[in-house]
């Protein structure tokens, strides 16, 4: 696995906090606290689930390595196709006139940060047998999370009903492209 694939993988994750930043950025006013809040707290914890799942992995490492690129594949087939729905969905609900909330009080900033970096936690099991990179992806992962975050809640800020963007679904197609990339080097190299 080579840290361009990292880079990818980080950028595809990340798409859930760009998108629900740039939808707290469009909703509400946010001052730069609360953007940098965001960003932190989407950060953080698209950094800590990977490194959580690689750790749960751990225990049963001689079994996973014979299926790995399997494995690969199917967790960020079922992440990706999860995104492409609730993109697709979300663009749905927005069209039907939902209320907006407000995305920077504590809770609801915290229960954000949780639901987007669940994703995460399954791909930690993707880099159970490159033990040697998983603190470079957990670096990388949290480091695109905040920016995107970041990002995203000042473009929402901006764009205020201007465009419309569907990030889930080019980060759903990125994760998917990437688990057949991972499946087929893995056939065709064996």
């Amino acid at each position: 696995m080579e840290t361009s694939f990292i880079i990818l993988l980080a950028i595809g994750l990340a798409m859930d906090c760009f998108a629900v930043s740039v939808t707290g950025g469009a909703a509400n006013k946010p001052v730069f606290s609360q953007r940098l809040l965001m960003a932190l707290a989407f950060g953080l914890f698209q950094a800590f689930m990977p490194l959580l799942g690689f750790l749960a992995g751990q225990g049963f490492i001689e079994q996973i390595q014979s299926v790995d690129h399997w494995l690969a594949f199917s967790i960020l087939l079922f992440i990706g196709g999860k995104m492409i729905y609730e993109g697709i969905k979300s663009k749905k609900e927005a069209d039907g006139g939902r209320a907006i909330k407000n995305f920077f009080k504590w809770h609801a900033l915290l229960s954000l940060a949780v639901a987007t970096s669940i994703d995460a936690l399954a791909t930690g099991l993707i880099f159970v047998p490159y033990e040697n990179l998983i603190w470079q992806a957990v670096l990388i992962i949290g480091t695109c999370s905040f920016l995107f975050s970041l990002l995203g809640s000042y473009l929402g800020s901006y764009c205020r009903g201007k465009i419309s963007f569907r990030a889930e679904l080019f980060g759903g197609i990125i994760l998917i492209v990437i688990g057949a990339k991972i499946l087929l080097d893995h056939l065709v190299l064996t």
